[in-house]
């Protein structure tokens, strides 16, 4: 069954009584039995009626059924955060009101579902045509792609639909990483929750079909990231408003529709607006960073905006977040890229729910404090900070964290090293500034993680003094003990070594499933072609003084 807004509605409710299990007890039928009945509405395209302003018949029906259903995931969501609040006896009244009102809810929407129109109204072009002729200033040439766009955009699964959108929402100045998007579509709950499955796995199923599709586009100078496909780029901004999405910037005049639940402000400057408390997604880009003014707006954005669930911020320098952040119960998702933080919140602790933390370019002095050992359901954790060698330490006990999948930006010395061999569900790994005192017990333990897709290595590098100045450099700078490093992981894909080599580890050449390499400051001597010839997957090569030689071997380009 194709998906539809009712399907999501439903993967929402039944990824809630997974996590939230203790809290949702006592109504756990109630809820089963609305998703039940909600198999009633099958497969439609309800979605496409309102996208084309349809106010009778079935779209009106489907507008109707689609109100209701988020005024039901609502106040759940709102049950919730009271209840992570409340004492065991008042939790108990509150389910007991909450029981009643569920009844409410599943009454009215199975009289809405009585009501539904036998026979959906048929798709007529005349209504496409009309629908882009209101939408963008008439262009014969340019309206003959857009109608067939759209007609593409309509015969999506609705979940595709919306990760189209979140496409669009979730670009920066210069496109994005497709591997960031595939993040906020998970905790965008655009992705089924299914024991046994990785949701990110299906999240970039769903990129891949809008790539052959044509609808998005790998940059040619930059392979993993993205960007929309014109028409699809204007086409979307077309469509937003149907879906409750909306995009700004900072010198229109455009307002934030009370309605809207995904919000991009893009060069935001002074301050941000308010937004409503529907709010589940928000996306703020700032080209020189924000001022004092928007960080105090952001206290009173996160206060209301408790239903958050994706929270956003490119290039803000942000100096701090507020403690409200530690409110934001349904969090799944948090990144605070090229930030001057230097710690996180203590009520960072509360986001029991958070599967991303990306901190990456922070304050010169930051490091992970104890509280990121309470995210028990954190999947990824990215930084990097603008100092030595980018390194962050990380608590002692961060092998507690049984979910994690990506863990970048680290220092392993200090015992962390020994911890990342029990961390067996890792499948990105980037380790920074390594040196003798843990480099043997590190190698140990990357071989002992037979998920491992992504593993990237930079050396500590050298400080060498001339007169006042000093610089870090990685001309000296040797990997120590690589080749105790005898067997990677097997299903490793991608590999990064920023370092010098004293030659090519020859355990390279038996990576038969590597598919992306970057070698950085090996200043090898021996041609390093004599290994990669044995790699028959490789697709990337990034080499940047690697290698001493004038030239390589022009067989190995041509076999490629």
């Amino acid at each position: 069954m194709a998906a539809s807004f009712v399907t999501l509605f439903q993967w929402r409710l039944n990824s809630m009584l997974l996590h939230e299990n203790e809290i949702l007890l006592g109504v756990k039928d109630q809820i089963e039995l609305l998703i039940s009945q909600l198999d009633a509405a099958g497969s439609f395209t309800g979605d496409v009626s309102m996208i084309l302003g349809r106010e009778s018949g079935h779209g009106s029906w489907a507008s109707e059924l689609r109100g209701m259903l988020r005024q039901a995931e609502d106040f759940v969501d709102d049950f919730v955060i009271r209840a992570y609040g409340q004492t065991e006896k008042d939790r108990k009244d509150s389910i007991a009101e909450f029981g009643k009102e569920l009844q409410n809810i599943n009454s009215r929407i199975s009289e809405i579902l009585n009501r539904r129109p036998p026979v959906e109204t048929p798709m007529m072009l005349e209504e496409i045509q009309q629908f882009l002729r209101s939408t963008f200033v008439y262009d014969e040439e340019k309206e003959t792609d857009l109608v067939s766009c759209m007609l593409n955009y309509i015969n999506l699964p609705y979940d595709l639909k919306l990760s189209l959108l979140f496409c669009r929402v979730f670009l920066g100045r210069y496109g994005e990483r497709i591997d960031g998007l595939v993040r906020v579509l998970v905790a965008a709950g655009l992705v089924q929750e299914k024991p046994g499955e990785l949701m990110e796995d299906k999240a970039q199923e769903n990129i891949d079909k809008l790539i052959i599709l044509g609808m998005i586009e790998e940059l040619e100078d930059h392979w993993d990231h993205f960007k929309v496909s014109s028409p699809y780029y204007e086409l979307s901004l077309g469509v937003m408003k149907a879906e409750d999405f909306s995009m700004s910037t900072a010198n229109s005049d455009s307002v934030v529709p009370p309605t809207a639940r995904h919000v991009s402000i893009q060069d935001a400057d002074n301050t941000i607006p308010n937004t409503n408390s529907f709010l589940h997604s928000l996306f703020v880009s700032a080209k020189d960073g924000l001022s004092e003014a928007s960080s105090d707006c952001l206290r009173n954005v996160l206060h209301n905006a408790k239903l958050l669930r994706v929270l956003d911020f490119k290039n803000t320098q942000l100096k701090g977040l507020p403690d409200e952040v530690g409110k934001l119960v349904h969090l799944r998702y948090l990144s605070v890229r090229h930030s001057k933080l230097n710690e996180l919140p203590e009520s960072i602790s509360y986001l029991r729910n958070l599967q991303t933390l990306d901190i990456y370019w922070s304050g010169h002095e930051f490091e992970l404090s104890n509280e990121v050992l309470n995210l028990v359901q954190l999947r990824h954790l990215k930084m990097f900070q603008p100092r030595n060698d980018g390194e962050v330490r990380v608590p002692q006990g961060i092998s507690r964290l049984r979910n994690l999948q990506t863990l970048e930006g680290i220092y392993a010395g200090g015992g962390i090293a020994k911890e990342l061999g029990f961390m067996t569900q890792l499948r990105s790994l980037e380790v920074r500034c390594v040196s003798d005192d843990h480099a043997d017990e590190l190698y140990f333990s990357v071989m002992k993680l037979s998920m491992l897709r992504k593993l990237s290595l930079t050396v500590e590098r050298e400080r060498e003094s001339y007169d006042s100045s000093s610089s870090l450099r990685y001309e000296n700078s040797i990997f120590p003990c690589l080749e105790s490093f005898s067997s990677p992981p097997p299903l490793l894909q991608t590999l990064g070594l920023v370092g010098r080599l004293i030659e090519m580890p020859l355990w390279l050449g038996s990576m038969e499933n590597l598919t992306t390499l970057r070698l950085c400051y090996s200043h090898l001597s021996e041609n390093p072609t004599t290994i990669l010839q044995f790699l028959p997957d490789l697709k990337y090569l990034l080499m940047a003084e690697a290698y001493k030689g004038r030239r390589m071997e022009k067989e190995f380009f041509c076999d490629a």
